[in-house]
């Protein structure tokens, strides 16, 4: 007879670009989420939970860099024909929303959602196909001040959580002054516009230099390899680096530099107006160029947005994975997108946005130290006698109901010492100890875990006398001294 072949056991392994999420890491973002969620209600937002899996078709071609729909989603074929996918943001979402009840919504429409998204990408260095989005949008508010709205409530938003003036700013631009820029270059040939637009791009990564080479006639990158130019001469290249380079001391300055580059285009003077209502906004709202400025240099989503673009930029230093020093980056961006909706509707609908990177600013939080990843853990209730288990739950209830977070010790209560060891690996601020002798008497053992290790590690033996950690009170006192050592250990 044949040797049955057992069926091998599957790998207990996170799947490649996923991560799971422990304790402190849970309540950090939950905590966040409820600041940010703060903010937006306050400048009068309402939640939205739309579906996390939409048709491929209302998601449409807009996940940025990719030229099919289901190109970097994470799709799947319902029935014989239709195709859906888990959702790869929460503005694509909107659109189909609004669309779809538009009749039953206020105009404007002013909502914000938060929750995760699925990119079907190549994972990297904290680069993961799962991850938290934050969002605030209106749509249905032709006007810039919407758009000034979102970048003050931005900002508000990054000192709320945590970030305080001088570590950011919100830099803010308009894709139609780009429009300008190109119409005044007349170029007619597509391909080789697309090549501009992604040269533009790069301005961050290269420079103005790099820029004027690879508008010409290319130039070697890091690696030594030689990337082609998009063949134009100097003349032409001179309005986009024109543009590239206008920023000023202030904001008059840049708008004058912007006015210079466009030239004689009309959609490029809109823009620059537009910009400028926008900067009117910022001063009149009290957010001076410490906190939001123009910059020309913000280039997000050339094929997705359609008037100002956004994007907020943590200025304090960190150390790469070398050792270098390096800027944090972007932890939020966003913009006017007044197609979107049209796709479903057939008629334009204006709307602007910001996204926020959740699990971004929660590094950033922790690369300043503003956030403690060791969550403090329960009072645990040991069991020194099995049988009275009662006694134990009795203790644990009456912890409870005064809002103190608690457990009664539910492993073997054999050792001890395993149970305090238990108490250690939970981060516990406090062990109940209640033995027979104690029950007999009325009192009750109350461990200070946090001061005793402490103590054990740093104090001399005079320190240990002065600050006992353990304390023998009378039963009827158990919650006011655990209050009164948690207090102790808050402050």
């Amino acid at each position: 007879m044949a040797k049955v072949k057992k069926t091998p056991r599957p790998k207990a392994e996170t799947p490649k670009g996923f991560r799971d999420y422990f304790g402190a890491e849970v309540t950090e973002r939950a905590e966040m989420l409820q600041k940010i969620a703060g903010v937006y209600h306050h400048y009068g937002f309402e939640a939205l939970e739309s579906s996390a899996v939409e048709t491929v078709e209302a998601l449409g071609k807009f996940l940025p860099d990719v030229d099919r729909p289901n190109e970097g989603v994470f799709a799947w074929q319902e029935d014989d024909s239709d195709w859906v996918a888990l959702r790869y943001d929460l503005t694509a979402p909107l659109a189909r929303v609004y669309a779809q009840f538009r009749n039953d919504l206020p105009t404007p429409y002013r909502r914000f959602a938060m929750g995760p998204v699925w990119r079907n990408e190549k994972p990297g260095p904290g680069r993961y196909r799962q991850f938290y989005q934050c969002d605030a949008d209106t749509v249905g508010a032709a006007s810039v001040a919407a758009d000034a709205e979102i970048c003050a409530m931005l900002s508000d938003t990054l000192e709320t959580v945590g970030i305080p003036r001088g570590d950011y700013l919100v830099r803010v631009n308009n894709r139609k002054v780009l429009n300008g820029v190109l119409e005044t270059m007349g170029l007619s040939d597509d391909a080789q516009r697309d090549a501009v637009l992604r040269t533009i791009d790069k301005f961050d990564k290269v420079g103005e230099a790099g820029v004027r080479e690879l508008l010409g006639k290319g130039r070697l990158d890091a690696s030594g390899a030689y990337i082609d130019g998009v063949g134009l001469s100097d003349d032409q290249a001179a309005p986009v680096v024109a543009f590239l380079t206008s920023k000023g001391v202030n904001a008059a300055k840049t708008l004058s530099n912007l006015r210079d580059a466009i030239g004689s285009s009309v959609v490029g003077a809109d823009g620059v107006n537009e910009l400028e209502t926008m900067a009117e906004l910022f001063a009149a709202g009290g957010y001076d160029a410490t906190r939001i400025d123009i910059d020309p240099s913000v280039v997000r989503g050339l094929g997705y947005y359609t008037g100002p673009v956004f994007e907020a930029e943590l200025t304090f230093e960190i150390f790469d994975e070398k050792g270098r020093k390096r800027q944090f980056g972007s932890v939020s961006g966003g913009g006017r997108y007044d197609d979107l909706v049209k796709r479903f509707t057939g008629q334009e609908v204006p709307a602007t946005g910001v996204s926020i990177g959740v699990d971004r600013l929660l590094a950033a939080l922790r690369e300043k130290g503003r956030l403690n990843s060791q969550a403090t853990g329960p009072v645990v209730v040991t069991v020194m006698d099995r049988d009275r288990m009662s006694d134990y739950q009795a203790i644990v209830a009456e912890l409870r109901n005064a809002g103190i977070r608690s457990e009664v010790y539910l492993g073997n209560p054999k050792n001890f010492g395993n149970q305090l060891k238990y108490a250690d690996k939970r981060n516990s601020p406090i062990a109940i100890i209640e033995g027979g002798d104690e029950k007999a008497q009325g009192i009750i053992q109350i461990k200070d875990l946090i001061l005793g290790a402490q103590i054990a590690e740093n104090a001399t033996l005079e320190e240990w006398k002065e600050r006992p950690s353990q304390f023998t009170v009378p039963r009827a006192d158990l919650v006011a001294k655990v209050r009164e050592i948690l207090d102790s250990q808050s402050t």
